[in-house]
């Protein structure tokens, strides 16, 4: 398959050519398998096998482009894909700026991270994974519902710049899986994220599930009073906060747009807490990496902050080209984004409520319905929802009822980290719609923050 898939894009650059055109080509193929609980059944079970196109032609300062949904025999459909974009870009209107255009200066082909047996996983073995998270834990009013997602996603990148080409192909694996009250409406959860069948693992989540089933069944809940508490974030909170500091915090073409909260005076200052060390590293599979960028630029170790000191911005080429500076190799669907751990072994939930404390910590495994409320000052909002719990200092446990931090993110990360776990995990960020692109942020396990303020509590679930 791809023989016939490089073969197809250099045909397809010799037509341009031959037609006089400027472009470049961005071929997209996924197969995506989806099986889908509800109320302690299948509810969904369905797969897709797509492939896109997408053309891009340059003229001078003007650039168009053109996407179709095709299939590999139909490169007549493909053709004349390019002359629509070779058509549109004569109509299109000039940038206030010369856009680059990739020249590949090798052919690159990247395959590491794709494991077959991850990506061809059976509809049984998807099952079976569910059923052994699960087991013992749903009743009649403890019902099961989630997701597991998996597939392979295959890129391949040609222009008429250059007859080299780059190919990736990588597979992944995204499940979720919770448990909720049918009556008393509480909800826990568990996730995991895989880039090979070997690291899917049902016994930690249904060991995470088990206890913090436990837990809401057993120990009492309760409204919590506003006003500040150490927090504990999950791995999930953690991974969504990074996700959002990505966007308004270290992109470069945000941040001369006026949506980032660091300024460009900031590079070389400290400006989160010593103990956080964040970098974009391609190297690592666990985030679904690729290793060129679109422009065939090589990517390896980027540092972004380092024992928070902040490093660098990134830029895609594009923002590079409007704003007169140089591209860092990030021109790509998705960063590896990677935060390191810290000096506290703590590695499980129930690690995590044995440890002695000195006052109560209230622990948040998840951040719902996230947002930005000031990009400039980096202050997000997020509810907690799933699997709180309040650890009593003197040892105890209670259940709280939903409450919501609204906080900036130089808070969160700042002075106030008292510690981070040792151990890290991969924490699964793919979004559900549009093409697939597999990405994760790897995260502590656990972060301690203290003297955070919580904005609302509910009077229930």
């Amino acid at each position: 398959m791809k023989d016939r898939i490089l073969s197809t894009i250099k045909d397809l650059r010799a037509y341009a050519l031959h037609k006089g055109y400027e472009i470049s080509l961005s071929y997209h193929e996924e197969d995506s398998y989806l099986m889908r609980f509800a109320n302690s059944a299948i509810s969904l079970n369905t797969n897709e096998h797509l492939i896109r196109l997408d053309v891009t032609a340059y003229d001078d300062r003007k650039r168009a482009s053109y996407e179709l949904i095709t299939d590999l025999g139909k490169v007549d459909a493909m053709k004349k894909a390019i002359d629509a974009a070779a058509e549109l870009v004569l109509h299109a209107q000039a940038l206030n700026y010369q856009p680059s255009i990739p020249t590949f200066t090798e052919t690159f082909i990247d395959e590491s991270g794709y494991d077959a047996a991850l990506a061809q996983i059976s509809n049984e073995e998807r099952l079976e994974y569910f059923n052994k998270a699960s087991a013992g834990l749903e009743t009649e009013d403890i019902k099961l519902s989630g997701i597991f997602s998996n597939g392979a996603t295959t890129l391949a990148q040609i222009n008429t710049r250059s007859e080299h080409v780059q190919y990736f192909k990588v597979s992944d694996a995204q499940v979720t899986i919770v448990l909720a009250h049918a009556s008393l409406k509480w909800e826990v959860t568990a996730e995991q994220s895989a880039w090979r069948k070997a690291d899917l693992n049902p016994a930690t989540l249904r060991s995470d599930l088990a206890f913090l089933v436990e837990r809401y069944q057993k120990d009492a809940p309760r409204q919590l009073p506003l006003g500040q508490y150490d927090i504990v974030f999950g791995a999930a909170a953690t991974a969504d906060m990074v996700n959002f500091m990505n966007y308004i915090g270290f992109s470069g073409g945000l941040m001369k747009r006026g949506y980032s909260f660091l300024s460009e005076e900031k590079i070389g200052q400290r400006v989160f807490s010593d103990k956080l060390t964040l970098s974009d590293d391609a190297n690592c599979l666990d985030t679904f990496p690729m290793k060129r960028d679109y422009m065939g630029k090589p990517r390896d170790l980027f540092p972004l902050f380092k024992e928070g000191v902040f490093q660098a911005y990134t830029w895609s080429q594009d923002d590079a080209d409007e704003f007169a500076t140089q591209s860092t190799s990030h021109t790509v669907p998705h960063k590896s984004l990677v935060m390191e751990g810290g000096d506290v072994d703590a590695s499980t939930l129930e690690e995590l409520v044995k440890m002695p404390r000195e006052k109560d910590i209230l622990y948040l495994p998840f951040l719902h319905y996230m947002n930005i409320v000031n990009p400039s000052r980096g202050m997000i909002t997020g509810s907690s929802r799933f699997g709180a719990l309040l650890l009593k200092k003197d040892g105890t446990v209670a259940v709280p009822y939903n409450v919501r931090i609204t906080q900036s993110l130089l808070d969160v990360f700042g002075e106030k980290v008292a510690w981070l776990s040792k151990d890290t995990v991969a924490y699964n960020t793919s979004a559900s719609y549009g093409a697939r692109n597999p990405s994760s942020i790897v995260v502590p396990v656990f972060m301690c923050v203290r003297d955070l303020e919580i904005s609302h509590s509910n009077s229930s679930y």
